[in-house]
């Protein structure tokens, strides 16, 4: 039995150290592995499988409102890059420069795409004449190379993957019309497919995307009270057709620069539904993500029938619509129910011979650890019940959570003593100084997280200076 518990003896207690707790979980679930190249990593059958299922599903939704999916580039001239400056000075500092083709110096320098909107301006250029070529709607899948400073596995990796949406239409109306439609696309996604509840708002000036007129975002909060962005969606207004010529003819026969639009998702995800779901065992996986919702794992499964019974109940559960395996290998029950924990499998399917004579087995929900017997013709409609059960309770179990770690303050005194002792959100009013912004960042740490859709006046003055405001911002440490 000792044995059995090693497995969850190497992760951290989460209370004890967040971080080591997060990077024992990514390594002992399998999700990733480390490599010779700093702040790249290996992404393992595991982690890859629930990348697919998010890939799968948001591909769908895209789908569904008109995306057309295509595939540009890796590499960017540098002049092509410094046709919109503002986008160019935001990305300076992460970008991967190649200088050479073979043992030969390039003429003008590459970078590797830390986006891809200088190139979707180019291929518009010449793709778009008139109104009748409009909207696209374009999205690729790909990955991209940002040289941060300091990684953390699906958080923060210099290479990583994502898709990045981009689209160009004839109106701002249009392009506004665009931005939140798919902003809200990815707040339902998460808290449909994901249970992870967001808030969704708009981003400050300051910490909008470079070049873009307005920013809208999705903010999650993770188990240790920490936020993570966890979408974007991005109004570009005309800005980058002026700087890249996109102009088409309208119906009066005059000409007309395009407005366009760019939003994404990344691989930190993964890292976002280890944080708010996973516990002290591992991961906890939500059924709609699960590359495996259910395991089934037979008990003494040397003696006669129990391997067969077994088999039976795995082909049940499929044929019922569920992702299930069974564990025939020769290690020990308790080793199994312990990596089917550490793997966050929604639910385990038990049974032995004293299981198999009662015509019985046993499911273990992952997220609660409660146990059910039931019957074996009703296995496979009960685990299949429990999906729907469990993905609906982790998602009010992280809401209730989030909404436990929101504090409102009024003053500045209140807002330091949050940081320091409250982890979460803290919703505090702004009077729109960046001055402000600047001082609580220097002070606390925390930053402005985004600005919500749906506004209160909790206060008629701001949190740092005192003077008049009305903009409700929540505020938080983030990753």
């Amino acid at each position: 039995m000792a044995k059995d518990k090693k497995l969850v003896e190497a992760i951290t207690s989460m209370e004890e150290d967040f971080a080591q707790w997060y990077t024992d979980v990514v390594k002992k679930a399998e999700l990733i592995d480390y490599t010779s190249v700093k702040g790249c990593m290996v992404i393992k059958p595991a982690g890859y499988a629930i990348w697919e299922n998010i890939q799968r599903e948001l591909d769908r939704r895209f789908k569904e409102t008109g995306v057309e999916n295509v595939y540009l580039p890796m590499f960017i001239p540098e002049s092509l890059l410094q046709k919109e400056k503002d986008h160019v000075e935001g990305f300076a500092p992460e970008v991967a420069w190649v200088t050479h083709g073979g043992l030969t110096p390039l003429q003008e320098r590459m970078c590797v795409r830390p986006t891809s909107e200088t190139l979707f301006c180019d291929f518009y250029k010449n793709d778009i004449q008139s109104y009748r070529d409009l909207p696209k709607v374009y999205n690729q899948w790909c990955s991209v190379v940002r040289w941060e400073k300091e990684t953390r596995p699906f958080l923060r990796s210099r290479e990583f993957l994502w898709q990045e949406g981009h689209t160009a239409h004839a109106t701002e109306e249009e392009a506004e019309a665009r931005t939140q439609q798919m902003l809200n696309l990815y707040a339902d996604f998460c808290e449909e497919f994901l249970a992870m509840p967001v808030v969704r708002g708009r981003k400050t000036d300051k910490e909008k995307f470079a070049g873009a007129v307005a920013t809208y975002t999705i903010e999650a909060l993770m188990h240790d009270g920490k936020a993570l962005q966890s979408g974007t969606s991005h109004n570009f207004g005309d800005g980058f057709a002026r700087a890249f010529g996109i102009q088409f003819t309208d119906k009066d026969n005059k000409l007309q620069y395009v407005h366009q639009t760019s939003w994404g998702m990344t691989t930190r995800l993964i890292g976002a539904i280890i944080m708010v779901h996973g516990d002290d065992s591992g991961l906890v996986l939500p059924p709609r993500v699960a590359p495996v919702q259910a395991m089934v794992i037979p008990v003494q499964q040397h003696k006669e029938g129990v391997l067969a019974k077994a088999a039976e109940v795995r082909d049940a559960l499929a044929a019922a619509g569920l992702r299930v395996k069974l564990d025939d290998t020769d290690k020990s029950p308790g080793w199994k129910f312990s990596e089917q924990e550490m793997r966050g499998i929604p639910i385990r399917v038990e049974l032995g011979p004293k299981d198999i004579e009662n015509n019985r087995c046993v499911i273990v929900r992952r997220d609660t650890r409660e146990k059910l017997e039931v019957a074996l013709e009703d296995a496979a409609a009960k685990a299949a019940e429990l999906m729907d059960v469990i993905q609906k309770d982790m998602f009010e179990r992280a809401r209730a959570h989030r909404d436990s770690h929101i504090t409102d303050v009024k003053t500045y005194d209140e807002f330091r003593d949050a940081v320091e002792h409250k982890p979460g959100f803290i919703r505090a009013m702004w009077c729109g100084d960046e001055a402000c912004e600047i001082k609580i960042k220097e002070d606390t740490t925390a930053t402005s997280r985004c600005m919500p859709f749906v506004q209160e006046e909790i206060s008629d003055t701001c949190v740092c200076c005192g003077r008049a405001a009305h903009k409700l911002v929540y505020w938080g440490k983030a990753y």
